[in-house]
C-alpha cells in the first residue's frame, strides 16, 4: 500500500509549541533552461485540500484544480531563482535561494519550516527540518510541490512562445531527445543554463568552430 503524505510531521512540531508551519518544495532543477521555482504554504488545518501528493503523481487536470484550492485557503507564495543564479551559484543553492524566497514571501513568518530534501538551505535563518522525499510524507510539502510546479509549468509556456522549436510547452525544459536536438539545430537561448553539461557543450564547439 502506498503511503500518503499526512499532518503528522505538522503536528509534532505544534506540540512542541512550533504552532505555524510551512512546508517549502522546488522544481525545475533537472531542466536545461529556465529558472528554478519553489513555493511555500501554510495550510490552514481546518482545510486542508483532500488528495493533497507529491505533483509528479498526479495529474495535470488534478494538481491544477488543487493549485486553486490550495491559493484559495492557505497562506503561500512562490519565488524562482534566476538562470544568471542557477550558473553563479550551482543549482543546488539557487534551490535553496528560491526555497528562502518563497517562505520570506508569506505573508506571516512561520515558526518551523519543513523542507523537502536532505540539506537545509543555509540562509533560511529559520526553526526548520529536511524530510527526504517530503513530498510524498508532509500535506504541506506536497502543497508547495503542487504550487510550485504549476507555476513553473506555466512559465515554461511562456518562454516556449519566445523562444519556439525547442519544445517547453511539452518538456519543461528538461533534456529530452527533442529539446537535445533543438538545441543543437537552433543553438543556445538567453534563457539556457551555462552550466549545464549540454549547454556549456555547445557553447564550447561554437567556439572552437569560430576560433
Amino acid at each position: 500500500m502506498t503511503q500518503s503524505p499526512d499532518y503528522s510531521f505538522e503536528l509534532a512540531a505544534q506540540a512542541r509549541g512550533l504552532l505555524r508551519v510551512a512546508g517549502t518544495d522546488e522544481v525545475g532543477r533537472g531542466p536545461l533552461c529556465g529558472p528554478v521555482t519553489a513555493a511555500a504554504v501554510v495550510l490552514d488545518p481546518a482545510r486542508i485540500p483532500a488528495g493533497l501528493n507529491d505533483s509528479k503523481k498526479l495529474s495535470a487536470k488534478r494538481r491544477a484544480e488543487l493549485a486553486a484550492e490550495i491559493m484559495a485557503c492557505a497562506d503561500w507564495c512562490v519565488a524562482h531563482a534566476t538562470v544568471e543564479e542557477i550558473d553563479a551559484l550551482n543549482i543546488l543553492r539557487a534551490s535553496h535561494l528560491a526555497m528562502c524566497r518563497a517562505v520570506a514571501g508569506l505573508r506571516l513568518a512561520p515558526d518551523h519550516v519543513l523542507v523537502d530534501g536532505n540539506r537545509l538551505p543555509r540562509d533560511l535563518g529559520l526553526s526548520a527540518e529536511a524530510l527526504v522525499k517530503g513530498d510524498g510524507r508532509s500535506v504541506s510539502i506536497a502543497a508547495a510541490s503542487i504550487l510550485a510546479k504549476e507555476a513553473r509549468d506555466a512559465l515554461m509556456v511562456d518562454l516556449a512562445q519566445q523562444y519556439p522549436g525547442y519544445g517547453w510547452e511539452k518538456n519543461a525544459g528538461y533534456p529530452t531527445r527533442d529539446h537535445l536536438e533543438a538545441l543543437l539545430n537552433l543553438g543556445v537561448t538567453p534563457v539556457h543554463r551555462r552550466s549545464f553539461k549540454p549547454v556549456h557543450n555547445i557553447l564550447c564547439q561554437d567556439k572552437s568552430v569560430s576560433a
